[in-house]
């Protein structure tokens, strides 16, 4: 039995806590110092989670981020990062408090960062606020690939991808968390496999769209039941060119066609937050138009990804290059109306 402590309860970071669980290990998933109220939610509904819906096993422990004490935070196997990309500088400062060189540490988290002008993996950010903070030689892997929480909690089988420049590392964790129903697979381009989870959020916006982006001239109903074409044709440029992005931020390539990157697009632009998101822009709404008026209080990390990178990638990067995430940062940064160039 390992110990492993997943901070963020949110859907992604519980749902994580299931196959740990199932796989026999010590399972605790602590709420962020925002999420008070859940964690009093599923404690007193019996682990029921509000978001996900479900049952969540009756062997894992839920507490607030401030029942962290110190007996639990010896002898971690495993520290599971849950939160928001927002998240990640106050997670590194915390962490930063109770970090034990045995311990792995697993980004669930999917994003980008521009450091001094610089692009970033999150694991890369991570890994400065830790050592900025004293530690000594983290290690941090990421985890990419086409899961959505829901499924996962409900034990649907799937598959997902586990990055650390260090083979054995990955492998360790993938033995820890692997179930009948969550399989894992390895890779050594920790770069690529974090740059595609992260970019696969604003071209699932895209392809969301895609109904409403298939015609200018056809009447909804007509679009509604045809735009599949134009959907498939979105994919494979998006895929296509989250190719070219991997390879110029010194990722490798291939990692675009994986779990990381084809894989979650997929899942990604057939539902979630992105998806969904997508579909009011090609429907003619302006981003913060439909984020007020349909997902007020709904995280998209797309668009949060948007802002982030956006300013830089419009200013560096070659339109012609990458044309679908000139037209998603545009729509986002800017408060255009999407549109692409068929």
């Amino acid at each position: 039995m390992k110990k492993i402590v997943i901070i963020g309860a949110g859907a992604m970071g519980s749902a994580f806590a299931v196959p740990c669980a199932d796989n026999g290990n010590e399972t605790i998933l602590v709420g962020s110092f925002l999420e008070d109220k859940i964690i009093e939610q599923i404690n007193k509904n019996n682990n029921f989670h509000p978001v996900l819906n479900c049952q969540l096993p009756k062997n894992i422990k839920v507490i607030k981020y401030s029942e962290l004490n110190d007996q639990i935070k010896k002898n971690i196997d495993l520290l599971v990062v849950g939160v928001s990309s927002k998240g990640i500088e106050w997670i590194g400062n915390e962490f930063s408090k109770f970090y034990e060189s045995r311990s792995d540490i697993l980004l669930l988290t999917k994003g980008l960062a521009v450091i001094d002008n610089k692009f970033e993996t999150l694991a890369e950010k991570l890994e400065k606020i830790l050592i900025k903070n004293g530690i000594k030689n983290p290690k941090i892997s990421a985890v990419g690939g086409p899961c959505l929480a829901t499924g996962l909690a409900n034990r649907i089988n799937s598959s997902v991808i586990l990055a650390n420049k260090d083979m054995n590392v990955i492998k360790n964790i993938g033995s820890i968390i692997s179930t009948n129903y969550y399989s894992t697979e390895y890779s050594t381009d920790l770069i690529g496999i974090e740059i595609c989870a992260a970019t696969k959020n604003i071209y699932s916006m895209l392809i969301g769209a895609s109904e409403g982006l298939s015609s200018k001239l056809l009447d909804s109903e007509t679009k509604k039941k045809y735009f599949l074409n134009t959907a498939a044709s979105l994919a494979y440029k998006a895929v296509d060119e989250m190719k070219s992005l991997t390879k110029k931020l010194n990722g490798k390539e291939d990692s675009a066609y994986g779990l990381a990157g084809l894989g979650d697009l997929y899942v990604s632009s057939a539902g979630g937050r992105n998806s969904k998101m997508g579909y009011y822009l090609g429907q003619g709404h302006l981003f913060k138009e439909a984020k007020e008026k349909f997902m007020k209080n709904i995280t998209v990390e797309g668009a949060d990804l948007a802002y982030e990178i956006g300013p830089k990638v419009l200013k560096d990067f070659e339109e012609k290059e990458f044309p679908l995430l000139f037209s998603v940062i545009k729509s986002i940064c800017k408060n255009q109306k999407l549109e692409i160039s068929w």
